[in-house]
């Protein structure tokens, strides 16, 4: 099998499901309790907090708090910031190709009255610091802006927009804030996050996209932000989240996190090449084929590339039978007939946003493994071609404008 959906999920390091067969089988006590085996549990997830914070440039380990997931992390943030700040504003602001955890959420809070404003994007899924400042308005609480895309891996300017929240803040006291939450978890471990530097008060992550199980997450709120508490009932994440900690899970997540940042810079090196040239070579290979997202500032294991006249989902089936894994879009709309939001922000077509097809790697991805892609995949191009009634027309037209009905 060759693996190359590594922003659904990634495979778990050795290291990590080691440290966490450990709190599995062997120190499995409840860190609540005060004996020696549960002192040793509770150290494990101490330690797990203070290396997602070294992580992500935290002041305090007591800034992250450990969540089930991104997405769960996601709605709390956003619930929790728009609830208790309903009494000075609505407004609420975002863009058109945030990850639905992010989107769906923040379209019920816009049922429960809020005024969620959507930034639209350019052609390379990008906004610019200058539309978040022109958008602000007195009754702005949250801006939500993700640190890189999803689907086509885009690098959004984080650095800058929350350089203008900062100002605006300090201009207008701290008892009237806009927030800046920051979706991250497809950025932390593949390029530098900080979130001081970057002015980010929300931040959620994800273990299983950098080498950790799935189950796990974590979210970052800058200190002296007030959370609702997300689960009611018991003491844990101090008061904010009630349930007998995943020890293991956040073991492996502190691990997996530190050992993504410590060799972050020579894998980025690495799929920086790989992209390169499997970005030129398909294009190359392929006629009738596009490159999705910024061509350069973008996340260095990622690639999408939209095949005209095609449907995206007979391109992974096909490839699924040669053993090669891949997908159109995020894995949490996989069961969607609909095309990709982020392709449609964008300006692409409903036709030939059908087309797309995401690859990523991870840090065992090898150019031997792209080759055998670049060897498979021209011949299933051209046999979807061969019976889609697109191509067919498009044979006859000979301008794909015109068969548009641009």
């Amino acid at each position: 099998m060759i693996y190359l959906d590594n922003a659904a999920t990634t495979r778990i390091r050795p290291e990590v499901l080691k440290i966490m067969t450990e709190y599995l089988a062997e120190n499995y006590a409840n860190p609540s309790s005060i004996y020696a085996p549960a002192r040793v549990a509770k150290m494990a997830i101490d330690t797990a907090r203070e290396q997602v914070q070294k992580a992500i440039g935290a002041d305090k380990p007591a800034e992250i708090f450990f969540t089930g997931s991104g997405s769960e992390s996601i709605n709390w943030a956003l619930k929790s910031i728009a609830s208790q700040n309903a009494s000075r504003g609505k407004h609420i602001i975002t863009t058109a190709v945030e990850h639905p955890a992010v989107l769906v959420t923040l379209d019920h809070l816009s049922k429960e009255g809020f005024d969620v404003e959507i930034l639209p994007v350019d052609e390379y899924a990008q906004i610019t610091a200058e539309q978040v400042k022109n958008a602000i308005r007195p009754d702005t609480i949250m801006v939500a802006v993700m640190f890189a895309n999803n689907e086509v891996g885009t690098i959004m300017p984080i650095a800058e927009i929350g350089a203008h929240l900062k100002e605006i803040n300090e201009s207008r006291g701290k008892d009237n804030k806009v927030y800046f939450f920051c979706d991250a978890i497809q950025a932390v471990g593949r390029i530098p996050v900080d979130v001081n530097a970057c002015n980010i008060d929300l931040m959620p992550i994800s273990a299983h996209k950098m080498y950790g199980p799935k189950g796990v997450g974590a979210l970052y709120v800058r200190r002296g932000i007030k959370m609702m508490p997300l689960i009611h009932g018991g003491g844990q994440e101090r008061g904010r989240r009630g349930g007998t900690e995943n020890v293991a899970g956040i073991a492996a997540m502190g691990l997996a996190v530190e050992l993504a940042i410590a060799e972050m810079d020579d894998v980025a090196k690495s799929h920086r090449e790989l992209q390169k040239y499997l970005i030129e070579s398909t294009l190359k290979a392929i006629p009738h084929s596009r490159l999705n997202g910024h061509p350069e500032n973008r996340l260095p294991n990622s690639v999408n590339i939209t095949f005209e006249f095609i449907e995206g989902e007979g391109m992974l089936l096909l490839l699924d039978s040669k053993g090669i894994c891949a997908s159109s879009g995020s894995a949490c709309t996989s069961g969607s007939l609909d095309p990709s939001h982020v392709l449609m922000a964008m300006g692409m077509p409903h036709e030939l946003a059908h087309g797309s097809l995401r690859l990523t790697f991870s840090k065992d991805t090898t150019k031997a493994d792209l080759d055998t892609f670049l060897e498979t995949f021209p011949t299933i191009v051209e046999r979807l071609r061969q019976i889609s009634p697109l191509w067919e027309e498009f044979q006859r037209v000979g301008n794909i404008d015109a068969l548009l009905g641009k």
